[in-house]
């Protein structure tokens, strides 16, 4: 049986492109595979941001830990039994001023932790979650994809690495951009995407 996780991100609520379509990948996977399909959101149920509590507690042996060190501990240790789990991984982000949202970047703060998601040896940093299918829906209001603003695309090249170095490298990505110039522009967009989205699911079949 197949485990997909699917995290969303997006601020924006029911506008959320992202969202949208990394909701459909996900129930589409889930569908075809006859599978489970656990779901992270990161807006209805933000994380807090890592804390001293965090940091030291998961260098600190269980026995020595402190109340507020447990709990910290004990939420990051769900989100990465969460992706362990995990079969097939669909993350939708919203550019948010160039970046990712607050609440992603939460997410992994939380579950980007030494010896249990990536490790070092001779030749440098492993990640250590391994053997699973990502798919990762970027949405920007411009075009970030390629022309003169490509370079200002702190989103998915951000999101991208930081999923290879915690092994996390078979991502495909979908792309929803382009949305802030017109109505027209808005629906051609939608339908990209939408065709994009198809592809992905006939091929996950």
């Amino acid at each position: 049986m197949t485990h997909v996780l699917l995290i969303t991100s997006s601020p924006r609520g029911a506008d959320s492109l992202s969202s949208r379509f990394a909701t459909e990948i996900a129930e589409g996977i889930k569908a075809s595979s006859a599978g489970t399909l656990k779901v992270r959101d990161l807006i209805a149920d933000p994380l807090p941001h890592i804390t001293s509590a965090y940091i030291q507690g998961r260098l600190t042996a269980p026995e020595n830990r402190t109340p507020d060190q447990v709990a910290a501990v004990a939420l990051a240790q769900e989100l990465v039994d969460e992706l362990k789990a995990a079969d097939i991984v669909v993350i939708g982000s919203g550019m948010i001023n160039f970046g990712p949202s607050s609440q992603l970047k939460a997410w992994f703060d939380h579950v980007t932790w030494p010896s249990v998601t990536f490790a070092y040896d001779d030749n440098g940093p492993k990640g250590l979650l391994t053997g699973k299918k990502t798919y990762l829906v970027a949405a920007a209001g411009g075009v970030f994809s390629e022309g003169i603003w490509a370079a200002f695309d702190f989103q998915s090249n951000y999101l991208l690495h930081l999923l290879s170095f915690i092994g996390l490298s078979d991502v495909e990505m979908v792309c929803v951009e382009g949305t802030v110039f017109g109505p027209d522009a808005a629906k051609a967009a939608i339908a990209n995407t939408e065709a994009a989205v198809q592809v992905l699911l006939n091929k996950a079949a």
